[in-house]
């Protein structure tokens, strides 16, 4: 009996997690034939609570590609990779105490704020740099227009997903 329930449970947890696949695949399927620009893919994996990096993304991205690339993914090729991907809980986000940690290295005054300037610098020179749509998306939503800086506590507590 309580492998019987187990396994209901387990359909139930499968059949779940397909339908929110699905819907975030179909947000994108524009054309309503069960394919998506291979340009949003980025887009539903987040949408998803997954935060791959852009190496990640490219991999995933290489894993359900047509063998002669279309610039085109069908959705029976996304959904067994978004599926076990979610299942393994890969890409999680990073959580808000490391985050607010790293803007605390980078607020070398520790002013609990960084200029618009500081922002650039580190987006486009450190690590993994941003691309200028990234910053300009980056920026329109972090800068607070009036200060021309981050209060990069108040932008943690906004970005950050809530896992429960």
């Amino acid at each position: 009996m309580a492998d019987e329930k187990e396994r209901e449970a387990s359909e139930y947890i499968m059949a779940d997690l397909h339908k929110r696949i699905k819907e975030a695949f179909e947000v994108f399927d524009h054309d309503v034939n069960n394919t998506v620009d291979v340009r949003e893919v980025g887009t539903i994996i987040r949408s998803l609570g997954c935060s791959p990096t852009e190496g990640e993304l490219h991999d995933f991205i290489a894993e359900i590609e047509e063998e002669e690339p279309t610039g085109y993914i069908r959705f029976e090729k996304f959904l067994p990779v978004m599926t076990k991907t979610l299942l393994e809980r890969k890409y999680r986000p990073i959580s808000e105490d490391i985050l607010l940690r790293a803007f605390e290295v980078l607020d070398t005054a520790k002013r609990g704020f960084l200029t618009k300037d500081e922002l650039i610098k580190y987006m486009t020179e450190e690590g993994e740099p941003f691309s200028q749509e990234e910053m300009e998306e980056m920026l329109s939503a972090a800068i607070d227009p009036e200060s021309n800086s981050l209060n990069y506590r108040e932008y943690v507590a906004m970005m950050v997903i809530d896992e429960n």
